[in-house]
């Protein structure tokens, strides 16, 4: 469904943020971004929605393919407009807007009264939390609601890949698990396709098929989830686990920069 290809990003026509990275994520299935803070993960998900115009950066070389159509010269409203939404990290809603409000904002690809009922009342069958706050201002609503509203915001959008950044960002133990569970759901439900960037490890591997690493703005290495959970590395410096199982902590790790290149 979506394929970079090798792509450079350079912001303020001096910063090399991007360094030749490569991904794709197959239609229909929930891929995962590790990495540290400053990695690139955002970038990433910037440069393949198109909003790095609006923070001056650009995709230098390489290419974007979704669904065999090359996006990286499109607008960002362009890019809407064929199914890729990024819930942005932060949440980012229009907080004097109700909550109502914020969803509607979102109907730029619904062609009809009907097709703007019908998905609203997904975002209520899955969301139905938000029913009790339609017309409550979204700013005073809780970060966990606030988060189900931004997905929400993405079902109204007509959404066919829905890229995520952070999404367990400042919330609850519970309330991640409860918004894991219905981002899987709407995986497996509604075959929305998924690229999730998310520093918690543990839970991006838990629901995805597939994982990418990323470090100093490339991709250090990739695999199955059932391969990236059995890898050292990544137990180590993703999971916090060694090989006895026991916790880690990074400073016990100064080989880690040693090892920098993982398996080149």
């Amino acid at each position: 469904m979506l394929k970079v290809n090798n792509i450079e990003v350079i912001y303020d026509d001096v910063i090399l943020v991007l360094k030749g990275l490569s991904l794709t994520v197959p239609e229909g299935k929930i891929v995962a971004i590790l990495g540290a803070n400053g990695a690139g993960k955002t970038t990433t998900l910037k440069a393949i929605s198109g909003l790095l115009k609006v923070e001056n950066g650009e995709v230098t070389d390489g290419t974007i393919e979704f669904m065999d159509r090359r996006i990286d010269k499109m607008a960002a409203e362009q890019i809407v407009e064929l199914g890729i939404f990024q819930v942005m990290e932060g949440r980012y809603v229009f907080e004097n807007l109700t909550v109502y409000e914020n969803l509607m904002a979102a109907t730029r690809t619904c062609r009809s009264r009907k097709m703007i009922r019908e998905r609203y009342d997904m975002v209520l069958h899955y969301f139905p939390h938000l029913q009790r706050f339609q017309n409550r201002l979204a700013g005073y609503l809780s970060g966990g609601e606030q988060q189900m509203l931004v997905i929400g915001r993405a079902l109204m959008a007509s959404t066919r890949l829905m890229m995520l950044d952070e999404p367990s960002l400042g919330l609850s133990p519970i309330l991640v698990s409860e918004i894991f569970n219905i981002i899987k759901r709407l995986n497996e439900e509604q075959n929305i396709t998924i690229l999730l960037v998310e520093q918690n490890a543990h839970l991006a591997l838990s629901i995805a098929s597939h994982g990418y690493v990323m470090e100093n703005g490339k991709i250090v290495l990739d695999d199955t989830v059932e391969k990236l959970k059995e890898n050292e590395d990544i137990k180590m410096f993703y999971l916090g686990l060694s090989e006895m199982g026991a916790k880690r902590s990074y400073r016990d790790a100064k080989f880690y920069k040693r090892r920098k290149r993982w398996l080149s």
